[in-house]
């Protein structure tokens, strides 16, 4: 969940009432947040800065001294509510809340004196590194010193939060007495755009910015990789030829915001257009308050790369229409539908009744956190109060049992740890060479579930064999006594025609024996254990299935040593395999001592694991 700091006194102010820390406690339980923590800026900075207390034998220190001292609340927020980011909207949402003002209307005003709306060109190259972007202007703003703040703070929360560290989206914000429109987003090679970024003295080509920051900045250099690889990067102009922005890197110094700024020019560019108009609405209706005409913001024509043009914000009104009673049964009351419609208007959702049970619900531009009647009924079961709520028992009893294979895996687990083995939980996701050339085997395309757009080389195939991982446990874990004695139960992901999606989970055993020695005859022994408690080593009674299985010699394993490798059989299928490790797979793993191991498919078991515990056996 996001944490928001805010200054106790400022957001008292907003709120128009002094509480004590019991009851604004109480007030954010009720609201469905939560006061995390009361602090000081002092104490924030002696705990995360390591700046020492000088408060003592100061020489008393003026208002510096007094903002050091101001009291900071935390608060935790649900990570889908971007409009509760910043002091302007937690303190807004809680007037409503409290009834003490009503939920504002948000429009898109004309520009005045009969000026033409600004215009942002999209040229087609912005296609191969970050399509889209949405803009708006706010017109006469009033900053003061904590509105600047708030104002830099939500950018760098949205930022961290449904950008994805600007990954998806990343905000510009711009004085707009100091550029002049229309503007072109562009996309160009790196070694042709020139200019002084914010914060600079001097001018930079894109490309050299790119290793500055890298060597320089480390906030900025986790966005580096965002643009590095392209092979051209995004930048936004004005009328002029000045650079606004590099997205998502940095503005350009020429376009600075500052407190004297009273037209701010705001840009989203992004490679998801969706949450950009979700961000691009948050900022707008956040501070649109500060406007000489609050809540009016003034609209941008964007013309995309295809000639179609749009006008962002996009404040179109969604409606939802509810049926009370599904709302009632999933919170468990007998709300009236007036008087339910009343307590969607304390959560900024204002309602009309449309019928005897339905709710006709306008959901503003700032709950973009509601997708489904059920976001609503949580909503009003936060207005009515989680505690106004009767407790009921439920009028249906069930009880919950383990599926088949994970009661049987649990079993497995217990047997084998008897026999000495410590178990050991590896990721699913593994590199393609761990899945394929490190344990000599071959992508033949068709073996292995492949990830589409992987964030690392660690993650880019969903394993097909236990093997890599437990080698890799193994090959970290050198100065563990010999012999060491590791097994894994887990899944591993098998291409299937048959299943819906392509690929199915398989659940597997592997046991893996290192010492000076093979130790080959103990993973024979396990193999042999596990048949045995599993009622697949055979019996006398015919039948099929009675003839237990059967071990085949191979020589087509390239992970394991030639002629010291067999395939397990039961039924005419091949269940498994066992057999020395390869030395050059060990030399990719770094391991010293020989390795032995075994793999298992477990569903085959069941069955006959079934049986036999309905007859009473283990």
């Amino acid at each position: 969940m996001p944490t928001v700091n805010l200054k106790r006194d400022d957001l008292f102010q907003k709120l128009g009432k002094t509480f004590t820390e019991e009851e604004f406690d109480e007030l954010c339980f009720d609201f469905g947040i939560e006061l995390d923590e009361v602090t000081t800026e002092r104490e924030m900075s002696s705990k995360f800065l390591g700046v020492k207390d000088t408060k003592e034998g100061g020489d008393g220190g003026g208002k510096e001294e007094e903002e050091n001292d101001a009291v900071i609340y935390k608060i935790d927020i649900p990570a889908n509510r971007y409009d509760l980011l910043c002091l302007e909207g937690i303190a807004r949402a809680l007037n409503i809340f409290r009834g003490q003002r009503s939920t504002p209307v948000f429009r898109t005003v004309e520009p005045e004196n009969g000026q033409e709306r600004l215009r942002v060109k999209v040229n087609k190259t912005v296609s191969l590194v970050r399509p889209f972007i949405v803009c708006a202007v706010l017109r006469n703003v009033t900053f003061t010193k904590e509105r600047y703040n708030s104002f830099i703070d939500l950018q760098d929360k949205l930022h961290q939060n449904i950008c994805r560290r600007r990954s998806l989206v990343a905000i510009g914000t711009h004085d707009l007495a100091k550029i002049e429109g229309p503007f072109t987003y562009d996309a160009k090679p790196k070694e042709e755009i020139e200019f002084v970024p914010l914060k600079q003295t001097k001018s930079f080509r894109a490309d050299e910015l790119l290793e500055h920051y890298k060597k320089n900045d480390q906030k900025l250099k986790a966005y580096v990789p965002l643009i590095e690889s392209s092979a051209v990067a995004p930048v936004l102009k004005d009328k002029n030829g000045t650079v606004l922005s590099l997205p998502p890197l940095i503005n350009g110094s020429v376009s600075a915001i500052s407190l004297e700024t009273k037209d701010v020019f705001i840009e989203c560019t992004a490679t998801d257009l969706h949450k950009a108009k979700i961000v691009l609405n948050t900022v707008v209706t956040m501070f649109s308050e500060h406007c000489a005409k609050p809540f009016q913001v003034e609209p941008v024509d964007v013309v995309d790369f295809m000639g179609n043009e749009r006008s962002y914000p996009d404040f179109m009104t969604r409606f939802v229409d509810v049926d009370v009673d599904y709302v009632n049964k999933r919170i468990g009351t007998e709300i009236e539908t007036k008087e339910m419609a009343a307590l969607l208007c304390k959560m900024q959702l204002a309602s009309k009744v449309t019928a005897e049970k339905t709710l006709r619900v306008e959901i503003p531009p700032t709950r973009s956190d509601v997708l489904h009647a059920c976001d609503i009924a949580e909503d009003v079961a936060i207005a009515y109060g989680y505690n106004n709520i009767k407790q009921t028992i439920p009028k249906a009893s069930t009880i919950g049992k383990g599926q088949p294979i994970n009661h049987f895996s649990d079993l497995v687990r217990e047997e084998i740890a008897r026999m000495g083995f410590s178990e050991v939980l590896t990721w699913i996701l593994c590199s393609h060479d761990d899945n394929f050339k490190n344990v000599r085997r071959e992508d033949n395309g068709n073996c292995a579930a492949i990830v589409a757009n992987p964030s690392s080389i660690d993650v880019q195939v969903a394993r097909s064999s236990l093997l890599p991982g437990v080698l890799k446990a193994l090959g970290a874990n050198k100065d563990a006594p010999l012999p060491v004695k590791l097994f894994e139960v887990g899944d591993v992901v098998v291409i299937d025609e048959n299943a819906d999606v392509g690929a199915r989970n398989s659940r597997r055993l592997l046991a893996l024996h290192s010492a000076q020695t093979s130790g080959l005859e103990s993973i024979h022994g396990v193999l042999d254990r596990v048949m045995q408690v599993t009622g697949a080593a055979g019996s006398f009674e015919p039948g099929p299935g009675n003839a237990g299985y059967e071990l085949i010699q191979t020589r087509n394993e390239p992970t394991f040593f030639p002629g010291r490798q067999a395939t397990i059989v039961r039924d005419g299928k091949e269940i498994g395999v066992f057999g020395i490790v390869h030395p050059d797979v060990l030399k990719e793993f770094d391991i010293v001592n020989p390795v032995s191991v075994l793999e298992l498919e477990l569903e085959p078991l069941l069955e006959r694991t079934q049986e036999a515990i309905a007859k009473g056996g283990h």
